[in-house]
């Protein structure tokens, strides 16, 4: 039996892309208690998990263009922005640290 071919490494796949940054992005939130943003060290795995989804998504990208191509740099600029929300979620708790002057 074969697997299908959203889990072979070998073969592009902006479905496997998008899926890695989405559910390591609902995974920050769980983690994180999104509202309350506590600190925890357990982002920086979702984190990791989304850069590889997003270098993915630049592996899926054609050199000549078309609507495909257009769409590709949309999902890089998708992917750019959870990235950015996953540091933030990361980084935030730990912004108090910086501040105190006592």
């Amino acid at each position: 039996m074969q697997l299908p071919l959203i889990f072979d490494l070998r073969f592009r796949s902006l479905t496997r892309a998008n899926l890695l940054v989405f559910l390591s992005l609902a995974s920050a939130f769980f983690l994180s208690d999104f509202p309350h943003n506590r600190p925890t060290l357990w982002l920086i795995l979702p984190t990791l998990i989304a850069f590889v989804g997003t270098a993915e998504t630049v592996r899926c990208i054609r050199k000549r263009w078309s609507f495909y191509h257009a769409g590709v740099i949309f999902c890089i600029y998708m992917d750019l922005m959870a990235d950015a929300m996953l540091l933030f979620c990361l980084l935030y708790p730990y912004a108090h640290f910086l501040s105190s002057s006592t």
